[in-house]
């Protein structure tokens, strides 16, 4: 059985970012991004790879406020799930998460069970003060919108469950 390691994308595996994304698109699990915006977000990522040095998975960190992360694009081809790429991707983000000086993680799942077992829990509507909400809802990043459930990306993000944990 072969290895794998986690290490942080470089712009050449943006392509590849892609490509591993593409299916999940497709069977409308995750939501599909614009190459340039890959591109935009590549320091966010890490990446795993196999021995041959093939991506077999990807994640990413995106800061949502001064204590506040979110897990994006959590990705594991299909011949490495239940192998530990997940877990071991995840472990490098809440690493990154830290370093950062995050104290929560957020994440908008159907994975569930995964990311229980990570240490996440279901959330409700209010996770965050209102003064830091007046703030949040000025963004124009959809993801933001997903964290604090806002109407209009109701519709992209039927049957996903929000979930946090405290780093």
């Amino acid at each position: 059985m072969a290895d794998f390691r986690i290490r942080p994308a470089t712009a050449r595996d943006v392509r590849g970012i892609q490509q591993i994304l593409e299916p999940l698109v497709q069977r409308r699990i995750l939501l599909g991004k614009d190459l340039v915006v890959l591109y935009e977000a590549v320091q966010q990522f890490v990446v795993a790879e196999d021995d041959d040095g093939r991506l077999i998975g990807c994640g990413a960190l995106h800061v949502i406020w001064e204590d506040l992360g979110e897990v994006r694009t959590l990705i594991v081809v299909d011949e490495w799930l239940h192998r530990g790429v997940g877990r071991a991707i995840v472990e490098a983000l809440e690493r990154n998460a830290r370093a950062l000086g995050l104290t929560r993680l957020f994440c908008l799942t159907f994975e569930v069970e995964f990311f229980t077992r990570r240490g996440f829990a279901e959330i409700g509507e209010q996770v965050v003060d209102p003064d830091v909400y007046s703030q949040l809802v000025r963004s124009p990043d959809e993801g933001i919108a997903e964290f604090l459930d806002l109407a209009h990306v109701k519709p992209n993000t039927l049957g996903n469950t929000r979930m946090l944990k405290q780093l």
